[in-house]
């Protein structure tokens, strides 16, 4: 049985972990469950989880983190598959209120891409993955993971162009 300071301790990094990583992981979980209420679900559980559970977290947290993140959206979005209605309140980004409408944009456009290019995108960009971290998240080489970053990113580029700038 653990003691009280170690406890403690645990539940220091375990916070410190949330403080710097919980954006990014809530962000790619939107990405996959499409659902803001629905991640934050599973964001709150796997926090939990590393709260209650005797896990020994690697040295390397963050790619565990985003893995982690990743069973447990994919395992949720298997249980519950619904609509949901676009607006501010399930808008994946914390954006100021000036720049919301263009969040809630990059959330359409983001969700119009094909899962894998849309989880790479994510995962690179708001979780701050290098694309080798991005790779063993995911399960895929490193020139796939790659691959669906640059295509991702480049549908993205065009679909958000604006007008006459062709």
């Amino acid at each position: 049985m653990r003691d009280a300071q170690s406890g403690k301790s645990r539940r220091e990094e375990v916070e410190r972990l949330y403080r710097e990583y919980g954006a990014g992981l809530l962000a790619y979980g939107c990405a996959i469950t499409v659902d803001r209420a629905a991640a934050e679900d599973v964001l709150q559980q796997l926090f939990l989880k590393l709260l209650r559970e005797d896990v020994e977290l690697p040295e390397m947290a963050r790619p565990y983190l985003y893995r982690a993140m990743r069973n447990a959206a994919l395992n949720s979005r298997r249980r519950v598959v619904r609509e949901i209605e676009l607006d501010a309140e399930s808008s994946w980004f914390v954006a100021p209120p000036a720049q919301m409408e263009e969040a809630l944009t990059l959330q359409v456009e983001l969700q119009v891409l094909p899962e894998e290019q849309r989880e790479a995108v994510v995962l690179h960009i708001w979780g701050q993955l290098t694309l080798q971290e991005v790779a063993d998240v995911t399960g895929v080489a490193l020139n796939t993971a790659a691959s669906r970053y640059r295509y991702g990113l480049g549908k993205l580029r065009e679909r958000m162009r604006p007008a006459g700038m062709e």
